[in-house]
């Protein structure tokens, strides 16, 4: 549990930090700028207190959505999606759930995607490849 704390951390940061840099006008030192190389797309934090359909408290949930899209070459896109729950579990105090995905567009729609998968409920970190049909993409 605890290297997964690490990773969560570790990945919010740098996902929050990219998307912060990349909105300021930082020096174009080497001839380019960095704001052409990742564009923030998405970084969302939001804040639940949980209950369940008898009108109990079930804990609170810190979700965190972060979608960066960079171009080293191609375009790829970065995204971090998190859930951390606190007295949501009956059995379990903390839990947490967050996956990494890098997204490579192939054509119009139609996307490839990995993503790496970090959770509580999973002894081990779990690896997923496939397709991502995007079936609205706004302009």
């Amino acid at each position: 549990m605890q290297i997964g704390k690490i990773l969560c951390i570790g990945s919010v940061w740098l996902a929050f930090n990219a998307s912060l840099i990349m909105a300021g006008d930082p020096p174009a030192e080497a001839g380019y700028s960095l704001s052409s190389v990742v564009t923030p797309l998405c970084n969302e934090v939001s804040y639940f207190k949980n209950i369940d359909d008898l009108g109990h408290l079930r804990g609170t949930t810190l979700q965190i959505v972060s979608i960066n899209q960079f171009h080293i070459g191609t375009d790829f896109n970065f995204e971090f999606t998190g859930d951390f729950n606190w007295g949501l579990d009956l059995y379990e105090n903390y839990d947490y759930y967050f996956e990494l995905s890098l997204v490579k567009p192939v054509y119009r729609s139609l996307s490839l995607n990995y993503q790496r998968i970090y959770s509580t409920f999973a002894l081990e970190p779990i690896n997923q490849l496939g397709l991502r049909l995007s079936l609205f993409s706004g302009s």
